[in-house]
């Protein structure tokens, strides 16, 4: 398997794993644990705060973080509430939290091993400014991700050293108070630990130590048993120091019938550590922001993507004033979208990206628009929709209108890496022909439009001019908090096919839509029940048409259990099945990575053709995962058979499941998942909106320092292949257009890693990277999003 930087052969070296301070997974007091506790315990906090300021009390109606969310958001706003985006955002800082194990296994600093406490302490206050910049940057997924890694290196402060030794029971508060010196430091010359003949003593370190109360930590040795002579190490079977006199180690990461009292005070004490530091994060961004940071919105981002050329003059207006109807609708809900973008586009110029949580100053920013320029028929609408996917955060809602293909064409592959990056859903509204034609090589056409939808679980819409206000009620549908996915299916050639889909108790505002031409169906409820495609207003919903788009939205005294809808045509045709609900799921494709502390990194890009695959699935209900009983999660594939990949589920605890997937499905792919809700009683059906594929060619990256305005970074990235052996071509570029320098062509053999790095100048805080692979059909995409930090 392969590991960031060609690191695999590191891990060959590395014995068995421990069992507490682990990066994630289990019951014990771990990383994930010890980090979710604290997290929890400031976002409580916090929205104490809010809602005492702003006159209301805080009462959730129990411990979930579903819960929390809902009684954070306050109890006037009405709507449906997830916790997707928590879990998500929580999701985020746990698993950089843990990769510090496996990018920065060998680094003294990271885990304040070897006594570098100065270097430790400069990468918590390194961190921290960087998370207050991107807080202030709205970047908040950076943020996170600073965020899990600089809670690590002060976790393990408090494991690693002889902190809770010496007697005390509160965090050393100089670690993140750069006005306050680090003391009584042990310098090399000075031994700090008897000899331990048997690996395992209650307390090694020298009594003079403890009475002058100096401070030392265990040295670490990966490749090398050398160590100052007289020093503690850190111990462990991956620790070669831990062999030479003094023998032994000092660490507290795992709990022993020898250190209980050590171990839970290291644990209390990296605990309130981590509450100290989120509460100085808290205290610098403001309790909004801060909420902000941890995913506590009330809805997705909004995005609206617009064409400006002289053509859409008719369109603007239109589009200005349902935009206007979508705001006002939104109002004090919990629909209301957390942050508002706006993306104009024209040739060849596009952008700027204008960003704001106020739904005013969106609507003024939108009231600027006018309709000039153009000329041919194609547009840059991918360049536009490249710097929304780029700026917006995940799982965003984008909206597209236009009345033109792509002139910009060639950006396709890297928008379908970027939708798969980031899971946002983008719908087109398409007003012009579909036969308009461009002069180029690669003739773009709706049809890619329709493509990019359907990978990103949206909609493709082509209307006339004079109905684009009749697609208001799809805006509205798919940008609504809690929405959730229960069957998505696309056939290409069409054919006559019926789907089955469970709708469950908890599910609210059931939509189905379908896409194509010359289309009927029959829609069967679980008692019988039909309604065919031509009774608009019938005994299970009501049938709205726009241009290809055919919307029905069943009745609010819809029966729970299977149903069934039976769709004809000959031409291609897709079918999505949507509600409200807080039974909902996030997920992350992972592999799993050795050493001292093991653990599971997010795969970088997409799952490896014909092998297995591992899915780290958290689910959560209303009242948190305790109430969801899953039965079954698996890959569907979209287009043919409804194949079902088998899987082996493995629980993680705290919600999260380990899924096992035995061969990942060729062609493209959604995540569905069955189970029981036990507070109704009734089965449920989910599904992932992102379409998902196999590749043969891996490509992978970590940001090992600060992106600086005016410095040099450098990013290391790895490529390896499962598939062809022979010359790749690579082309990158960034959202930024700043200079880059980076290998044109790679020599690649299969099962090779082979390491690279891209260079560029940094002039901005943020920036967004892409490179792409080609080698005969394979074109993996790398995007990276960094900030300052």
């Amino acid at each position: 398997m392969t590991s960031l930087l060609c690191i695999a052969l590191l891990a060959l070296v590395l014995s068995g794993p421990t069992v507490a301070f682990v990066p994630n997974g289990g019951d014990a007091s771990t990383h994930v644990s010890i980090t979710g506790t604290a997290v929890l315990q400031k976002v409580t906090e916090t929205c104490r705060a809010v809602a005492e300021a702003a006159g209301h009390e805080f009462k959730p109606t129990g411990s979930s973080p579903e819960e929390l969310v809902k009684a954070c958001l306050g109890p006037t706003a009405t709507g449906e509430v997830s916790g997707a985006k928590f879990h998500s955002a929580l999701q985020e800082i746990y698993i950089q939290n843990g990769l510090v194990d496996r990018d920065f296994v060998n680094s003294a600093p990271h885990h304040f091993n070897s006594e570098a406490f100065l270097e430790g302490r400069s990468l918590i206050m390194e961190g921290m400014v960087g998370i207050k910049a991107n807080i202030r940057e709205d970047n908040f997924k950076a943020a996170r991700e600073t965020l899990g890694r600089v809670l690590h290196t002060l976790q393990d402060f408090y494991s690693h050293s002889n902190w809770v030794e010496l007697g005390y029971t509160e965090p050393y508060i100089n670690l993140i108070r750069p006005d306050l010196p680090l003391e009584n430091l042990a310098d090399v010359n000075t031994a700090t630990c008897r000899d331990c003949a048997r690996g395992t003593c209650p307390n090694a370190i020298l009594p003079n130590i403890l009475k002058e109360k100096i401070l030392t930590s265990g040295y670490m040795g990966i490749f090398s048993a050398a160590k100052p002579q007289g020093k503690c190490s850190h111990g462990g079977g991956a620790d070669l120091t831990s062999t030479a006199v003094p023998r032994g180690g000092i660490n507290k990461d795992e709990r022993r019938s020898d250190n209980v009292a050590l171990h839970n005070a290291a644990v209390n004490a990296a605990r309130a550590a981590s509450l100290q530091l989120l509460e100085e994060i808290r205290s610098a961004a403001g309790n909004h922001a801060f909420l902000r940071m941890m995913g506590i919105a009330r809805s997705s981002v909004v995005c609206f993507v617009i064409d400006t050329t002289g053509s859409m003059s008719d369109d603007i207006d239109a589009a200005r004033s349902e935009v206007y109807k979508i705001i006002d609708s939104k109002r004090g809900t919990q629909d209301e979208p957390s942050e508002y973008i706006l993306v104009p586009f024209n040739d060849p110029d596009f952008g700027p990206m204008i960003r704001t949580t106020d739904p005013d100053k969106m609507k003024k920013e939108i009231s600027k628009l006018t309709a000039t320029g153009g000329g041919d028929t194609p547009e840059m609408c991918l360049s536009g929709l490249q710097l929304a996917l780029t700026g917006a955060p995940a799982s965003s809602y984008i909206y597209v209108f236009t009345d033109a293909p792509a002139k910009d064409i060639v950006l396709k592959d890297t928008i379908v890496a970027l939708i798969r990056t980031t899971k946002s859903t983008v719908s087109f509204f398409m007003t012009g022909s579909s036969r308009r034609r461009r002069r180029s090589l690669r003739a773009a056409s709706f049809e890619d439009y329709k493509e990019l939808a359907l990978a990103s679980g949206g909609q493709s819409i082509q209307v006339p001019k004079t109905q684009l206000p009749q697609a208001t009620p799809i805006i509205l549908d798919t940008s609504t908090s809690a929405l959730v996915t229960i069957l998505q299916r696309a056939r290409n050639p069409g054919k006559q096919e019926t789907f089955p889909f469970i709708l469950d108790e908890s599910l609210q505002n059931i939509t189905i839509y379908i896409t194509g031409t010359s289309i009927t169906f029959t829609l069967t409820n679980p008692a019988g029940v039909s309604q065919s495609h031509t009774e608009a207003n019938g005994k299970l919903g009501t049938i709205q048409r726009v241009g290809n788009l055919m919307r029905i939205r069943l009745n609010a005294d819809k029966q729970t259990g299977t149903w069934q809808i039976n769709v004809i045509s000959n031409q291609p045709y897709t079918v999505k099945v949507t509600g409200q609900s807080v039974i909902t799921f996030i997920y992350n494709f992972v592999k799993p990575f050795e050493g001292p502390h093991p653990g599971y990194a997010v795969l970088s890009g997409r799952p490896p053709a014909g092998q297995p695959a591992s899915l780290m699935i958290s689910v959560m209900g209303w009242h948190g995962p305790s109430s969801l009983n899953v039965a079954k999660v698996g890959l569907v594939t979209m287009s043919g058979p409804a194949t079902v990949s088998n899987s082996t589920m493995t629980d993680m605890g705290n919600g999260d499941i380990l899924v096992t997937i035995d061969v990942v499905p060729e062609g493209e792919f959604v995540i569905a998942m069955n189970g029981t809700d036990k507070v109704s009683n009734s089965e449920f059906q989910r599904q992932s909106t992102t379409q998902m594929s196999v590749s043969k060619v891996n490509i992978q990256a970590v940001v090992d320092s600060s992106v600086e305005p005016g410095k040099v970074f450098k990013l290391p990235f790895s490529v390896m292949t499962e598939g062809t052996d022979g010359q790749y071509n690579i082309g990158a570029r960034n959202d930024k257009n700043f200079p880059m320098n980076y290998p044109n062509r790679l020599q690649i053999l299969f099962g090779l890693c082979v390491t690279w790095s891209a260079f560029w100048l940094m002039t901005a805080l943020k920036l967004c990277l892409n490179v792409n692979l080609s080698c005969g059909s394979s074109r993996p995409t790398l995007l990276m999003k960094t900030a300052l930090g």
